[in-house]
């Protein structure tokens, strides 16, 4: 339509075009395609014509010559114009509308997940679960609970699916909202262990024997206690991350090697079997995987224990003194923050490497209350701990009050929990399942 419009236009002024058969697609920087598009309105809908001759002549002047389309023809038809009033229906095909406007741009895409094993604590919390709450509104976001994780070590199976529930309930408490996020169980998407066996085909020994917290764990628990799983699990979550073709994953300081191995499989196996390789199989060639970038929180990444502040706050620590509970009443974190280990200098300071503990204090302080590093520092920088105590444990109390509260409300209505769960892994499995698909072709494996 807009073709034959603008012939009614150029050759009712006093230097007729007689043809348009050279109308161009594209010209230089200017689309004409785009400028009719610009100014044509659908029915009944008054026309600016000197608008769309203006477009026109600014097309045409930084263009290069088009027969038909020159400047001076389209200046004489700009001076004698007239109102024309447009009563067709403007028909634009998909080539014209990705001339005109540029596509919406897709968020990247966000994976983490917290173990079920245990409580879930203010490490976990801080250092993961309340950064998501800020990420759902800027990222495609995938969170969920890593059953297949918590099975590396010895543990208590009918509290399995208890703690996996529980956990889950905590995320949407903490306010996790399913209308942004996917909430799921990481075994009811079994793609995770589909693709982790793949991946394991092209996991060098020696790239697992480097994992430090593999070498942590096996020496506590000795040789004869620790199964294949504990040294193979960073392949697991490479799959995990690797599944949703993941552009960011938030990590803490101590799982930054994981995902540097993370990204060393993905690239390996894109090199292996990615590429022409791929598309000489059937597949549509290029990468097979992307290469996810770390997403570290500027605060609270790495949550430390109230009786060790060089060691992380952990479900594992055999001492439940060590760790905030989310769910733990208001008594048990009182007696927690009085009990928990200080030091003896005075007042209170950020970043002294020789009070670990104090830091590991005022962060946790600075992260419930909502304030700024220097708005912690100048309130409590003259303080001792006997006046700084009871300030933290109250701004504690405050924060995980709601929650608490929240996991309550959400506990006692398991068919919604359920439905949530159910939702999330669907959504999850049409994405996994076709990573796993397009790798399996990549590899050669008989496809039906």
């Amino acid at each position: 339509m807009s073709r034959s419009l603008l012939s009614q236009l150029l050759t009712s002024s006093p230097a007729p075009v007689r043809s348009l058969d050279t109308w161009p697609e594209r010209v230089g920087r200017g689309s004409y395609r785009a400028s009719i598009m610009d100014h044509t309105r659908t029915n009944n809908t008054m026309m600016s014509t000197k608008s769309l001759l203006s477009q026109l002549l600014v097309s045409a002047s930084v263009a290069p010559p088009v027969r038909g389309l020159s400047p001076s023809r389209i200046g004489l038809a700009l001076h004698s114009f007239t109102p024309l009033r447009c009563n067709c229906t403007l028909s634009v095909s998909e080539a014209d509308v990705s001339d005109a406007t540029s596509a919406p741009k897709t968020r990247k895409r966000v994976v983490s997940g917290v173990q079920p094993t245990g409580s879930v604590h203010l490490g976990n919390y801080l250092g993961a679960i309340k950064n998501w709450i800020s990420l759902q509104d800027l990222y495609d976001t995938f969170f969920f609970i890593v059953d297949l994780h918590a099975i590396t070590l010895p543990y208590n199976p009918p509290d399995l699916a208890k703690s996996t529930r529980s956990t889950a309930a905590l995320y949407l408490a903490c306010g996790v909202d399913t209308s942004k996020a996917s909430v799921f169980v990481q075994s009811e998407v079994r793609a995770h262990v589909e693709l982790m066996w793949l991946l394991s085909s092209a996991t060098p020994l020696g790239w697992l024997n480097k994992m430090i917290q593999f070498k942590e764990k096996s020496r506590k628990a000795g040789d004869e206690n620790v199964g294949v799983a504990l040294l193979t699990y960073p392949v697991l979550m490479a799959s995990d991350i690797l599944l949703y073709q993941s552009d960011l994953v938030p990590v803490g300081e101590d799982q930054k090697q994981h995902l540097e191995l993370t990204r060393d499989l993905a690239e390996k196996i894109n090199h292996l079997y990615g590429g022409r390789k791929w598309k000489k199989l059937g597949g549509r060639g290029g990468s097979i995987f992307k290469v996810p970038e770390a997403l570290i929180p500027p605060a609270g990444a790495r949550i430390m224990s109230l009786t060790d502040g060089l060691s992380k706050m952990s479900k594992s620590a055999p001492s439940d003194q060590s760790r905030i509970n989310l769910l733990d009443p208001k008594d048990v974190i009182v007696n927690k923050i009085k009990r928990c280990k200080t030091d003896s200098f005075p007042g209170l300071e950020f970043d002294n490497p020789e009070r670990p503990e104090c830091n590991n204090l005022l962060s946790i302080y600075q992260l419930v209350s909502g304030k700024t590093k220097e708005e912690v520092q100048l309130e409590c920088q003259n303080m001792n701990w006997g006046a700084f105590k009871p300030i933290l444990t109250d701004a504690l109390i405050d924060h995980l009050n709601p929650i608490q509260v929240k996991y309550g409300e959400i506990m006692s209505d398991p068919g919604y929990l359920d439905s949530v769960l159910s939702e999330g892994a669907e959504k999850a499995s049409e994405i996994a399942d076709k990573t796993v698909t397009n790798l399996y072709q990549a590899m050669g494996f008989l496809r039906r």
